[in-house]
């Protein structure tokens, strides 16, 4: 029989089963491009008992933690949650991968460079769940998904997990989680934050050995055998970090996912990677902010939803922001008063861009379009899509003469495009999906920051690949060029901004946000850059030192947008806590 829910979720062939529900792939029927999804049916063999009860009790867990934490991209996100003839469903997006069992199975044990990347990728999935007081308690590698297009990892079945306050910390609760990656206390009843590391490191032993972790731990001496088992060499420094994430005692295990981020850096430069730069990489440590001149003079709070892009018309004094809401806003600097809403999006708007000459604003949506506006009279001039593909992602960048335009896409392109007839003239390939853009000041170069952790150089005029920029450990979030062309900035998933001068060959890596830096620009006049995170705050660094001079505090969400007037005496802030706030100095 043909299971359909709510008249939208089409089952298409079940995943899997188990003692308690089912798994089915589905399609989203109501979305025109027909999404995979995933049903979970609870389906108990002997409603009424205590079991089923049990079952039932971690099937709506599972739902809230969805609820909760889905807005992160390495979580499925809840799409729907309901009961149907009588048996509760869970609808969440599907992965369209593997889980690292069957890569273990496939390709045999994990080595050193891999297992630092799972690290890399799944510790700040981890200190996120936690930040929001959220215990997983099952972390194994069959809950550990790789997708096959972008290898991005993805933590999945929250069923076990726990929301916890400082209260509930010290009280037994329920014994839940898989045997041999569960932590002694974890056992007992009183797992804690570091019971979830403790579970990512023997995912990490269990990959590098192809040993069940039952048969790592020698219970006659009380310690772990892993480095017996290995079948490649690691370095000291690496296995010790390891060894104090398995440590059965709470007060010698770590504490946080961003203490072992933090000390697993030093472990990872001896590997080798496919590009370094010819000169020395300098780090530039984040001193002390003195007392700062900027401050906050208006708080704007028009948008309905997150605010996800900001861009000032160098012609006046205007500037636009765009929403999750679907809406441009248009507003005056001088004034802080809107001016007018751009409609015709039906999706968020997440890029921005307005035309060299001011006359025209670009603005790029997840419908998959972009859209060309007047801005004499807030009229459509065209809308430029294709129909077999996504066309843009978060980014939308135009040519220094007003003729080309630049986007790109979740599908691995960038595409160039004649601004005034709106026809597609060339189209660049890229092997993971393209996140940012941006395009140097003489017009030659394009710059393009991916999820695969790279900025690529390509010649804008024949579509040349120039060079592969390599250093960042996560996605590349944002791009710029300085106003003088002779540096790059990029702001990336691993919590830095890195400068690349074209002149002197060097990299400067500014560290101080806590979270993911998502928003960069730099100033006009060239001496300061400004870079937005996920940790709430705007941080500015002074060119060409790269010293943090200042953070600006205000928000309450992820800053996703930043931009300085053409005098560089305003910086103007757009967040997902939905408002925009404009920094004088």
């Amino acid at each position: 029989m043909e299971l359909v829910l709510g008249d939208r979720y089409r089952a298409l062939e079940p995943l899997g089963a188990g003692g308690f529900g089912r798994t089915f792939l589905a399609v989203d029927e109501y979305i025109p491009s027909r999404p995979r999804c995933v049903i979970k049916q609870l389906f108990p063999p002997k409603p009424g008992t205590r079991h089923a009860a049990k079952a039932q009790e971690l099937f709506q867990r599972e739902a809230e933690r969805l609820d909760q934490l889905g807005q992160h991209p390495q979580i499925p996100k809840l799409l729907a949650h309901f009961v149907q003839n009588g048996y509760p469903y869970l609808i969440q997006t599907y992965v369209d991968g593997h889980p690292l069992t069957r890569e273990l199975l496939q390709a045999g044990a994990f080595d050193q460079e891999q297992v630092c990347q799972l690290l890399r990728d799944l510790l700040p999935v981890v200190q996120f769940i936690h930040d929001h007081q959220v215990i997983h308690r099952d972390i194994k590698p069959d809950n550990i998904i790789r997708d096959r297009h972008t290898e991005m990892l993805t933590l999945v079945d929250f069923g076990a997990s726990k929301i916890t306050t400082a209260a509930s910390l010290g009280k037994t609760g329920t014994v839940i989680g898989s045997a041999g990656y569960s932590a002694p206390e974890q056992v007992a009843g009183k797992a804690t934050f570091a019971s979830d590391l403790y579970s990512l490191g023997v995912t990490c032993i269990h990959l590098m050995t192809e040993v069940p972790p039952v048969d790592l731990y020698c219970f006659v001496q009380g310690r772990w055998l892993w480095r017996d088992c290995l079948t490649q060499a690691v370095s000291d420094d690496f296995a010790q970090i390891i060894d104090r994430m398995i440590e059965p005692a709470i007060s010698r295990r770590y504490d946080a996912a961003s203490a072992v981020l933090h000390d697993l850096e030093p472990a990872l430069v001896s590997l080798a990677l496919p590009y370094r730069p010819p000169a020395p990489l300098i780090p530039f440590a984040a001193a002390a902010p003195a007392l700062s001149p900027w401050r906050c003079i208006r708080t704007l709070s028009e948008h309905k939803q997150a605010v996800a892009a900001i861009a000032l018309n160098p012609k006046s004094q205007q500037f636009a922001s765009g929403s999750f809401d679907g809406c441009i806003k248009l507003w005056d600097v001088k004034t802080d008063q809107s001016t007018g809403t751009l409609l015709g999006h039906t999706e968020p708007v997440v890029s921005l861009v307005f035309s060299p000459d001011g006359q025209r604003l670009i603005s790029g949506s997840l419908d998959d379009t972009l859209r060309v506006w007047n801005m004499q009279n807030g009229e459509l001039l065209r809308t430029l899509t294709d129909p077999s593909d996504s066309v843009v992602s978060r980014s939308v960048a135009v040519s220094p003469d007003g003729q080309a335009v630049v986007s790109g896409s979740d599908q691995h392109r960038i595409r160039l495009w004649h601004l005034a007839t709106g026809r597609l003239v060339r189209t660049l390939e890229e092997p993971r999906a393209v996140t940012c853009v941006a395009i140097s000041p003489d017009g030659r170069l394009l710059a393009s920051g991916s999820s695969g952790n790279t900025v690529r150089l390509w010649n804008l005029f024949t579509g040349e690949l120039l060079k592969v920029l390599e250093g960042h450990s996560r996605d590349v979030n944002a791009i710029a060029f300085s106003p003088d062309g002779s540096m790059l900035a990029s702001g990336s998933s691993d919590h830095s901004v890195r400068l690349w001068n074209f002149e002197t060959r060097k990299v400067q890596v500014l560290n101080g946000h806590h979270d993911w830096v998502k928003a960069i620009a730099l100033s006009p006049d060239g001496t300061l850059l400004a870079s937005g995170s996920s940790d709430h705050t705007v941080k500015l660094w002074s060119l060409p030192d790269g010293k943090l001079c200042h953070t600006l505090a205000g928000h309450s969400r992820e800053v996703n947008a930043i931009a300085f007037t053409a005098d560089s005496q305003v910086l103007i802030s757009g967040s997902r806590d939905r408002t925009i706030k404009l920094w004088r100095r």
